[in-house]
């Protein structure tokens, strides 16, 4: 009799980090009680003796309620942070590994390139997965013939790139990244001549494959369309090869599009992505990739699988999220662009029910999005059709005994054609549950953060994996006005589901644990972070210029409790930055993107969220660009900000920065007199000042072409003098 088999995945508690935020939880949870009180008995005895004016007080008590309400939700992140192992090693045999569908999106050649995209769809080809058990589906939402033309040329060179990867082991799935590395094979195939002649031959069939996709892309902008029937093709050989079932399956689709017609931007590109591969190849599972996400670590899918075979926890789990890494990092990362201020809480997310969807670099199974299990009795077939619409095959797929018949040659049929196009309309889950009520909120473009906060209200559990070698690699922005821009349109995105009936705070406690509840709190209600900084940024330095306290005189036992708090979350954030394996400068540049994010993209967020409440913000969905522009590649990677930003997203920061500037540098000499008194104040603009001189370089020290525009300087001086007059006007109250 065999014994028990060995575990494939194992959970690790991060003890040493426990403790630590345990005690950092108790210890500043104490400060903040007695700042507090200190806050309640000043207020009683200014309300009495009106020594001081009311109104900036009462604001600056609003913003340390507000931050310590996020902080007390952040907390969550922090209770117990655990690390998950995997042992692919350990997994069966190719002949019992469940098949798996790779989903590609793509809306537009002009800004995300045909090389880059196509390097995606052919390093997820070679994935070290049974090659008849893995299909892959590019979605073109611009129904373009570049990028149609294109994915024929990948088919070509996936015939060459996917045994050669397969034959010498290489440990890099992208062609593109391969070549540019100094990887060549396994061991045991190095020296050998066979391998150096392929190798050779392949990088010259590779060469004339960026030749062919450069000279298919001239006028790329002009092959998009928004007006165009649906086109599902299958790639195969014209020459009727039959060596195919060495291959996975690629597939082409464009959805139809019409004018007038919602097409739900990337959330309906992947609902007709599941629809229509659910009658072609109905796999399971599905992974989710943007299309300049290239699969990097061949392994990819195994790892996933190392939890969906465990047969303790596969029956909970709904999706197996990757982070998402990126190969064009600087080592200075002015912009935040590494998101690892994102995983350090995904860390914590994993010791709960798991972290929220990412949008992209996920396993997930069809039973969980479906909301269904696979069906073994006859049920009733209407009610399957009111919910997943028309179409008999799609409704058949739902069934446990449903097997796709897709012919070896791969050619589809009229009638299966017929159907796929159905399939992928634009109307087809018109008037259907799926359409109205239940597929639009997943997959949309708040990176499926109501998918996440449903499913695991439904009992369903995530986890988080992290290997060594990253599993997808992809490009991160390289410029401040695409972070600016990309961060804006994604906290709108969650801040619309934190004013919706979805807001954890309402739909959450009585669905899943209070701490998963607060971590998805802390996530749509980031936005509101803008709040409390525009508070401190404010009003602060105004009481500064006029001489009025808010804070403890330094010679008051209060002053330590502020100092205390003020210190301890600097100190936790440098402890976290550095037990992630960053740099310490990263602490710097991860608080000026937070400063940065709170001053320009919450303050918008909040603003459109409230704006698309009532009705009067239309929705919209702008790719960032994949298109590198030299001049600011170079000045990202020398760490020096690039401040060719929309003047929008500017103004606030030069705005409020300029104001602590002045205020601070005003206020000098009064401080040789009343330093007891106005210290935490001054202190406090200067801080904002250090850490945001990268504000003050850009407005008055820089003369290059990235410097802050003077137009922008002028009119933020400009600003700022405005507020300080009217902000003056609150002293008097």
């Amino acid at each position: 009799m065999d014994g028990p088999s060995l575990p494939l995945n194992a959970r690790r508690v991060l003890t040493k980090s426990l403790i630590v935020n345990r005690l950092y939880m108790f210890v500043n949870g104490i400060a903040i009680l007695a700042l507090f009180y200190y806050r309640a008995t000043t207020l009683l005895r200014i309300i009495e003796t009106r020594e001081a004016p009311l109104v900036p007080y009462l604001i600056v008590i609003f913003s340390e309620i507000v931050f310590t309400f996020f902080w007390v939700l952040y907390q969550a992140y922090r209770w117990k942070p655990v690390k998950l192992e995997v042992y692919p090693e350990r997994l069966p045999g190719d002949e019992k590994l469940p098949p798996v569908d790779v989903f590609i999106c793509t809306a537009d050649p002009s800004k995300e390139p045909s090389l880059g995209v196509m390097n995606t769809v052919v390093s997820a080809m070679a994935l070290d997965y049974p090659p008849d058990k893995l299909a892959v589906y590019l979605q073109d939402d611009g129904g373009s013939y570049v990028t149609l033309n294109a994915i024929r040329e990948a088919w070509k060179f996936a015939r060459l790139w996917v045994p050669f990867r397969r034959k010498y082991e290489l440990k890099i799935a992208c062609p593109e990244a391969y070549f540019s590395s100094k990887e060549s094979a396994h061991e045991k195939f190095i020296g050998s001549s066979e391998f150096a002649a392929e190798k050779k031959m392949i990088e010259k069939k590779y060469t004339e494959f960026q030749e062919a996709l450069e000279k298919n892309s001239v006028n790329a902008s002009a092959s998009v369309s928004r007006d165009h029937p649906p086109v599902i093709e299958v790639m195969t050989d014209e020459n009727g090869d039959s060596n195919l079932k060495e291959m996975p399956l690629l597939v082409y689709i464009a959805r139809e599009k019409r004018p007038g017609h919602p097409h739900h931007f990337k959330g309906g590109a992947l609902n007709v992505l599941l629809r229509v591969s659910a009658v072609i190849t109905n796999a399971p599972y599905f992974l989710v990739l943007d299309c300049d996400m290239y699969c990097n670590n061949p392994a990819s899918a195994r790892l996933a699988m190392c939890f969906y075979l465990d047969p303790k926890i596969a029956p909970k789990i709904a999706w197996v999220q990757f982070p998402q890494k990126f190969h064009n990092l600087s080592e200075h990362d002015i912009y935040g662009g590494s998101l690892n201020a994102i995983y350090k809480s995904a860390i914590g997310f994993d010791g709960l029910q798991g972290p929220n969807l990412y949008g992209c670099n996920f396993v997930m199974t069809r039973e969980s999005i479906y909301g269904t299990g696979k069906i073994e009795k006859e049920v009733d077939l209407n009610q399957l059709k009111k919910t997943f619409g028309s179409s008999n095959k799609f409704i058949k797929s739902l069934y446990k005994s449903y097997k796709p018949q897709l012919p070896e040659d791969r050619k589809l049929s009229g009638e299966l054609q017929k159907e796929l196009q159905l399939l992928a309309s634009c109307t087809y889950d018109n008037g259907t549950d799926w359409g109205e009520e239940v597929g639009y909120r997943y997959f949309t473009v708040v990176e499926d953060a109501i998918t996440s906060l449903s499913l695991h209200c439904k009992g369903w559990i995530s986890v988080y994996i992290d290997p060594a070698n990253p599993c997808f690699l992809g490009a991160t922005t390289t410029n401040l006005n695409d972070m600016l821009v990309q961060q804006t349109r994604w906290a709108f995105g969650l801040m619309q589901i934190g004013l919706s009936r979805f807001n954890p705070l309402i739909y959450g406690p009585l669905r899943m644990s209070i701490l998963e509840s607060l971590c998805y709190s802390y996530n749509f209600l980031e936005s509101l972070y803008a709040l409390p900084v525009y508070g401190l940024a404010i009003i602060p330095p105004i009481c500064l210029l006029y001489g009025i306290p808010l804070y403890p005189k330094v010679s008051d036992p209060y002053f330590i409790v502020f100092a205390f708090i003020f210190l301890s979350s600097r100190l936790k954030h440098v402890q976290e930055t550095i037990s992630f394996g960053d740099p310490l400068r990263n602490t710097v540049y991860e608080l000026r993107v937070w400063m940065m994010k709170s001053g320009a993209c919450y303050f918008y967020a909040i603003l459109n969220a409230i704006l698309d409440k009532i009705g009067l913000h239309e929705a919209n969905f702008s790719l960032t660009s994949k298109v590198v522009d030299n001049e600011q590649e170079t000045r990202f990677k020398q760490g020096i900000y690039d401040f060719q930003v929309s003047p929008m997203l500017l103004i606030p920061l030069c705005s409020l920065y300029i104001l602590n500037l002045a205020a601070f540098i005003i206020s000098i000499p009064r401080l040789f007199y009343k330093s007891d008194e106005l210290l935490a104040q001054a202190v406090l603009s200067f801080f904002v000042v250090i850490v945001n001189y990268h504000l003050l370089e850009g407005m008055f020290l820089r003369k290059d072409k990235g410097r802050i525009a003077p137009s922008v300087t002028l009119l933020s001086i400009a600003i700022s003098a405005i507020i300080l007059g009217c902000g003056s006007l609150l002293l008097f109250y």
